[in-house]
């Protein structure tokens, strides 16, 4: 897989918005002429040029519906394990979401969620060695996941739009879900008191990115969810939730996987 440069890629937004055929661009920046298609696409759709209307499959181009629960589920495990490529066979992005064997309820869940927030688009599940990676392709995926970009998240910064907060605010159980669904896990802790092991549950979100890790902080505070963090050496990268109201809490609206 070849990457370019940020200065190529305006080079070549420069040329293309000034008329320039996508073939000449290509030739005089050598970039593959897929390549150049792509990005074309992607700035017309994010300056709202978007072609294609008569086709309604992507809310922020074209103004049609989004399944916004559904959106909120599956940013959650996009920001939580997922992955978009933009380079593939297909010449098409595809996003990916890659489920353990072990949770056939949770890969359900993600198909679903892709198939609600893409209703014009097949969904499929490849299967792995010891899990299936449940995908969709859409020349639209950057449009609706707009912290995609180059390098691993917890190197860039992650940040939500305007649009996709006022999503996780009105359905921030749905958010949280898909967090604790991809990157956390429910378990159960055990401790020896006066001679007597008590056993007691707790949930944990664990990512390398301080700006994803504060999205899943912010949105446990605003539904009334204590939490704490705790580090692995010296890497604060878990967020916990052990009090027993909260976990209670968690149990009614998210629960363990399956």
């Amino acid at each position: 897989m070849e990457f370019h440069s940020l200065e190529v890629r305006q080079a070549a937004l420069s040329l293309l918005r000034d008329g320039t055929r996508n073939a000449d661009v290509a030739r005089r920046l050598n970039v593959p002429l897929g390549t150049i298609g792509y990005w074309k696409h992607v700035d017309r759709a994010k300056r709202g040029e978007c072609p294609g209307a008569h086709n309604p499959d992507c809310s922020r181009c074209d103004g049609s519906t989004l399944d916004t629960q559904a959106y909120a589920y599956l940013l959650g495990l996009y920001l939580g394990d997922g992955h978009i490529s933009q380079y593939s066979r297909h010449r098409v992005p595809n996003l990916m979401i890659t489920c353990d064997d072990k949770w056939p309820g949770l890969m359900d869940s993600a198909e679903q969620a892709m198939q609600r927030v893409f209703p014009f688009n097949q969904v499929c599940r490849v299967r792995k060695v010891g899990c299936h990676n449940v995908k969709v392709y859409s020349k639209h995926l950057e449009c609706l996941f707009p912290q995609h970009g180059p390098g691993r998240k917890h190197e860039r910064p992650i940040t939500l739009e305007g649009w996709q907060q006022v999503i996780v605010d009105v359905y921030p159980w749905e958010f949280l879900r898909g967090l604790i669904h991809s990157d956390g896990c429910r378990i159960t802790n055990w401790t020896v008191r006066n001679g007597k092991r008590y056993e007691y549950p707790r949930y944990f979100f664990t990512n390398k990115s301080d700006d994803i890790r504060k999205l899943c902080t912010d949105t446990l505070t605003k539904v009334g969810i204590q939490w704490t963090i705790l580090a692995r050496g010296s890497d604060p990268f878990n967020v916990s939730v052990a009090r027993k109201g909260s976990v209670a809490l968690m149990d009614a609206h998210i629960g363990p996987k399956h």
